[in-house]
């Protein structure tokens, strides 16, 4: 993770932990409904999806609630949340000593590498960089439940070392002789995966649970084999493998007990969290008066207080979503079927077909038009991360949404596939755009991994826009007001997406940050208020079987 990217996302919770450590229910819900996935990953791959780990996640958040109040820097709110999951992980491994854990218990949990296969969709190489979790030691799988997250741009190394309660000279040891591991590791993976006569024999009495004994003698037998022993193609490094990976969903029907308990509702009140609050986060899929709620899925609904209008659309379920989408609207006035010379009223927005110029760095944005805001429901939670074609996510209700970009050259660079809008229902504003910068502008000389912009360099190559394609920001913001799902299509050029619900605040928070604050450039202010503020350039109405093929358009 670059140290501008923490910045950045520490900037967007601080006032959201202030709040809640003020007492605001719906800040607090916010904020255990954001970091939850954080968590989860952690513990999950620590203890390889072991029976303990729904208990330890609880532990784990109910004593961040607890202690909420005693944080002084909210900017260090991740660290801490962190540090305090591994010091539950590492007291689990105290209470319950390897020889007296229930092995049934173990066994018939969900085994997180291959949870993270089937969530990620994860093949070759990134696959075998799973599944080889299961080989390591207890100790090595909770360094790599860090290291995985901070190669994947989660976590930095200061706070990895921090939660491992070790210096950053000594987790940079620690890290280099796990990464020796994973790749041994991953050398016995792709060897059971081979067809080597001699391995079926050695492990004709295996009953398939990797431990230490068979790990030796399986890396005994690839190390003396000319055919488990040569690669079939390059292998890879790890780290270049989960450079920008997602989290691993939360799984359905996974809850928050944090109500149980006479401590638990006493701590969470005394910082303002009503009994009645904790107490929906115990059930499976409900509708909150104020706040958040995690549901089955790990949905998350964002709403108002009840004072306000309610959302305009609910969460989407599986007999919504299959029902026939609306017509696609006319591509342009001239298409429309109807006499009239008017416009049809379900015509509606404008934009660019064409690259736009970036505005003086220095040039503030105008005042960004505010929208009414009933709430954003999401599909992917509070935080969703999309890094391979086929994903997507789809939001309903009334509200901002900020869509932050990462281009990755350095690990395929070439021509862009656009992520697409489908299935528009209602409208859609492309409102603002800000991070601090454009993708195109320079950032450095390449000697950062060989990025000169955020588009590329010429030593790992440039990532190219369709022609015609505006250049997008670091941060892009939409407004929704109905329902509209977003995929990610890559094919050629590697990217990945990551998915806030927003606010009018936050928006014009980020696009404000300037030159004079550490930025490149202040924000774009592109709405203006009215019904021909311009749309995102990749929209449609209908539902194609291939996202990908969504055109270009000038009006909805």
């Amino acid at each position: 993770m670059t140290q501008e990217r923490t910045i950045v996302e520490g900037r967007q919770w601080r006032s959201t932990i202030a709040a809640a450590q003020a007492g605001d229910r719906q800040a607090l819900d916010e904020l255990v409904a954001g970091w939850l996935p954080l968590v989860y990953n952690i513990v999950g791959r620590a203890l390889n999806g072991h029976a303990d780990v729904d208990d330890v996640v609880q532990e784990t958040m109910l004593r961040a609630v607890d202690n909420l109040g005693s944080l002084r820097d909210p900017d260090s709110f991740r660290s801490w949340l962190v540090a305090i999951a591994m010091r539950q992980i590492r007291d689990r491994a105290r209470r319950k000593q390897p020889d007296r854990l229930d092995e049934s218990a173990a066994h018939e949990a969900t085994d997180f590498a291959e949870l993270t296969v089937l969530r990620l969709q994860l093949e070759g190489q990134r696959r075998e960089v799973a599944e080889a979790v299961r080989w390591l030691d207890d100790e090595d799988r909770q360094l790599l439940s860090l290291w995985w997250l901070e190669v994947a741009g989660e976590l930095t190394r200061r706070e990895l070392a921090s939660a491992a309660g070790i210096s950053r000279q000594h987790a940079a040891v620690r890290v280099q002789r796990l990464k020796e591991r994973v790749e041994n590791a991953r050398g016995i993976v792709r060897a059971l995966d081979g067809a080597c006569p001699e391995l079926r024999e050695v492990t004709a009495r295996w009953n398939g649970r990797p431990d230490s004994v068979w790990r030796k003698r399986l890396a005994r037998h690839i190390r003396g084999c000319g055919y488990c022993g040569d690669a079939r193609q390059a292998v890879v490094p790890a780290e270049r493998l989960l450079v920008g990976i997602a989290l691993v969903p939360l799984p359905v029907g996974f809850t928050l007990s944090l109500a149980f308990g006479g401590k638990t509702a006493v701590a969470a009140t005394s910082i303002g969290w009503s009994a009645k609050v904790l107490g929906a986060l115990t059930k499976p899929a409900v509708a909150m008066t104020a706040g958040a709620s995690i549901v089955a899925g790990g949905a998350y609904v964002v709403t108002q207080p009840p004072a306000d209008p309610p959302p305009r659309a609910a969460a989407p379920t599986a007999a919504s979503t299959a029902r026939p989408p609306a017509p696609s609207a006319p591509a342009s006035p001239t298409a429309s079927p109807s006499p009239s010379p008017t416009r049809q009223p379900d015509l509606y927005g404008t934009v660019v077909d064409a690259v736009d110029q970036a505005p003086d760095p220095n040039t503030r944005p105008a005042a960004l038009p505010r929208r009414p805001e009933s709430g954003i429901t999401s599909t992917g939670g509070a935080r969703t991360v999309m890094q391979h074609r086929g994903e997507n996510v789809t939001l309903s209700g009334q509200g901002y949404v900020l869509v932050r970009w990462q281009i990755a050259p350095h690990d395929r660079p070439g021509g862009l596939t656009m992520p697409t809008w489908t299935g528009l229902k209602g409208k859609l504003f492309h409102v603002a755009s800000g991070g601090g910068r454009r993708m195109d502008d320079v950032i450095g000389d390449g000697s950062d991994r060989g990025y000169v912009t955020g588009m590329g360099g010429p030593d790992i190559g440039y990532t190219d826009l369709p022609d015609g394609t505006q250049q997008m920001w670091q941060n892009e913001f939409f407004y929704v007001d109905g329902t509209v799902t977003l995929n990610v299509n890559e094919r050629g050029a590697s990217y990945g997406l990551t998915v806030f619900p927003s606010s009018w605040d936050k928006v014009t928070e980020d696009i404000q940050n300037g030159p004079d604050q550490g930025a490149i450039r202040y924000g774009l202010v592109r709405d203006n208020g009215k019904d021909t503020a311009p749309v995102p350039q990749y929209v449609t109405r209908a539902t194609p079987a291939d996202p990908a093929t969504v055109a270009q358009r000038s009006r909805l």
